[in-house]
């Protein structure tokens, strides 16, 4: 492991394997709660499931207890747009419900969000909201790839929600990914719109935590007085999604996706860096 000037955690392969142990059961872990989603769960039920799993699978919860945080995962529903603490709320038809979660094994973090409709969608702006949002994610996964500085993935995220949405949808101002390693949080920054950094370089070992945050209609939001849930507050709905990805000599190895992103990827014309558990 060594570090860049601004301070960027760059992993060795060896590390980078232990991260995509991490990523790997995350990705079970959402696999397992897309299963469980239904009207009627409580968003409560929703983290016991998820620590329960995580747990048994001798990881560690790494929001559980984050400067306070009270839960295994961030539920967030329909208006709410990130940081939503679980609890004795009963999911509905039509909702829409973001579910951030993390872990650590031995010692190196993952982080990846899904937003999910409850049942049948309510419209199409929530159908087009979902899928925007994850268009969005893989956009600046892909531009990645290629890209010279961090800010280049930013721009690719906001040129593709400004192509396919125009002005009907809004960013989470002040939001954004982050680096992520021997911390869920680190250096760089990744911003889901254009900023006057273009950010550091993008070096072998960079492991970045993309995840753009979308609210339908303007973009104005309130923290509560829980000092956790960002709330919309112009009467849209929001959604969520995040990956944990790692720039390696090969490629691009997608940590929280189940095939390392190669299907995603390959629909944008790039080949993913082998999986190294695929071997194992």
């Amino acid at each position: 492991m060594s570090f860049l000037p601004e301070r960027v955690e760059l992993k060795t392969p060896e590390q980078i394997l232990v991260m995509r142990r991490s990523g790997l059961l995350l990705h079970q872990v959402h696999e397992m709660l897309a299963g469980a989603v239904r009207p009627g769960i409580t968003t409560g039920e929703l983290d016991r499931l998820a620590h329960e799993m995580i747990r048994d699978e001798g990881a560690t919860p790494n929001f559980l207890g984050y400067h306070g945080f009270p839960a295994t995962l961030c539920i967030s529903v329909n208006e709410v747009v990130v940081h939503g603490i679980p609890g004795d709320r009963r999911l509905e038809e039509g909702d829409l419900v973001s579910i951030d979660g993390g872990l650590i094994i031995d010692g190196w973090h993952s982080d990846a969000a899904r937003t999910h409709v409850v049942g049948s969608p309510r419209s199409t702006a929530d159908e087009d909201l979902v899928r925007i949002t994850r268009d969005a994610l893989w956009a600046g996964i892909a531009a990645l790839g290629t890209a010279q500085r961090v800010g280049e993935v930013s721009a690719a995220i906001e040129d593709h929600i400004t192509a396919a949405a125009g002005e009907s949808l809004s960013h989470l101002e002040g939001f954004g990914g982050h680096g992520i390693g021997t911390a869920m949080h680190q250096a760089p920054d990744v911003m889901n719109y254009r900023t006057r950094s273009r950010g550091p370089k993008v070096r072998t070992g960079m492991c970045l935590a993309i995840e753009p945050m979308l609210i339908q209609g303007p973009g104005h939001w309130v923290l509560e007085d829980d000092d956790w849930t960002v709330r919309a507050t112009a009467g849209g709905r929001a959604a969520h999604v995040e990956h944990s990805v790692a720039v390696t000599d090969h490629g691009l190895l997608v940590l929280t996706e189940g095939d390392g992103g190669a299907a995603e990827l390959a629909l944008r014309g790039i080949d993913a860096a082998p999986d190294p558990l695929a071997a194992t």
